[in-house]
């Protein structure tokens, strides 16, 4: 072999120097990659955070929404063409009281106080709110449910279950019954008072929220429901985690505008279906600010599932009177609010000074295009 054609191949410092480079260019992509990943995961976390208020807010709106909706039945306090001189409940129901206790006094209650707030536990409901994280409220929803039992896409009418029937017979005695399947009698009729056939029964609906307590902070409810052939609430379900933080905040009708006076039901003065001052409830509201509850405030304080390295939250939060923080953790945290109308509350207080007679508000919302009023 000539000296011309001799092979030749990488020194050593060559193959130290491509190997040096190529080191310095994994160790940009694996940075790379890694800032990727890590901005990918931060995403991943913020987008379930804020899907996660966001659920939360919809699901308490919803429910505050339907507040005082009794397929049609109005309290006679509250009800501008009633003859009647009841005057509103003045005793704030028990939420957690045993159903065989329910008397016609604390039905009444039920149906005129559809919405409770406190910053506690409510009295009778420790073996229901279980575990309540310190500083969020307790909420308490009626109403009965939107569509009629048993018809597609309606829960089945189920024996001892509980029920609403209103009635939209004039000439019946009774105006509402609240009560089981299979032990109540539920024989109101239909505006034309005959025997067959009888007025809708709806469920019964009223739910417990209150954030419970854990790794994660959760926003759970119990629901009023049938277990084992009893009425009553059962264990708190699991809705949405990430949920710190709970306040509502209740707005209360107490004067009419049109007729420049506070509201005062033995002088047949009622509200105007907005609210004139919001109250937070703290141990609880009294059943004068409670009847007259016509909105909402919510405010959630939603934090991150998962810790995010090298962050620390040295942020305030303002849930309305209340400020939270800072907590000095490594979890990121929002607060989503909004303002929630109790439709079947308010909008009867609307109708205008000097309405004919015989010209009831509005209490639709079963979803369909009758006009559900008595």
């Amino acid at each position: 072999m000539t000296p011309g054609n001799r092979q030749r191949g990488f020194s050593l410092i060559e193959l130290m120097v491509a190997i040096t480079i190529s080191l310095l260019i994994l160790a940009a992509v694996l940075r790379l990659f890694l800032d990727i990943s890590r901005t990918n995961d931060e995403l991943a976390k913020t987008n379930a955070q804020i899907e996660n208020g966001r659920f939360a807010i919809q699901l308490l709106q919803r429910d505050l929404m339907h507040a005082g909706f009794w397929d049609g039945y109005i309290h006679p306090f509250d009800d501008p063409i009633s003859s009647s001189s009841a005057p509103p409940p003045d005793t704030v129901p028990d939420p957690c009281q045993a159903f065989s206790t329910w008397d016609q006094a604390y039905r009444d209650s039920l149906i005129g106080i559809p919405a409770q707030v406190y910053s506690g536990v409510p009295a009778g409901c420790a073996s229901v709110v279980t575990s309540k994280r310190a500083n969020t409220d307790v909420l308490v929803t009626r109403h009965a449910e939107t569509c009629v039992a048993g018809t597609p896409g309606c829960s089945a009418d189920v024996t001892n279950a509980l029920y609403v029937q209103v009635s939209r017979c004039i000439d019946d005695l009774t105006r509402y019954v609240v009560g089981q399947t299979g032990t109540a009698s539920f024989n109101l009729r239909q505006r034309d008072c005959a025997a067959n056939p009888i007025a809708n029964k709806r469920k019964f609906i009223s739910h417990i929220y209150y954030v419970q307590d854990g790794d994660i902070p959760t926003l759970v409810r119990s629901s009023l429901d049938l277990n084992s052939s009893t009425v009553q609430f059962n264990a708190p379900q699991a809705l949405i985690e990430g949920v710190e933080a709970l306040r509502i905040e209740l707005g209360i009708d107490n004067f009419n505008a049109t007729e420049g006076a506070a509201v005062d039901y033995a002088a047949g003065i009622r509200g105007d279906g907005a609210p004139n001052t919001y109250i937070h409830c703290g141990a609880g509201c009294a059943a004068d600010d409670l009847v007259n509850a016509v909105s909402a405030q919510i405010y959630v304080l939603v934090r991150s599932t998962r810790p995010t390295p090298g962050y620390s939250d040295a942020k305030t939060y303002q849930l309305g009177g209340q400020t939270l923080g800072p907590f000095n953790d490594n979890f990121k945290r929002h607060v989503f609010s909004t303002n929630v109308r109790f439709n079947n509350v308010s909008g009867r207080r609307e109708v205008p000074a000097g309405m004919p007679p015989g010209t009831p508000p509005s209490d639709d919302d079963d979803g369909d295009d009758d006009d559900d009023t008595p």
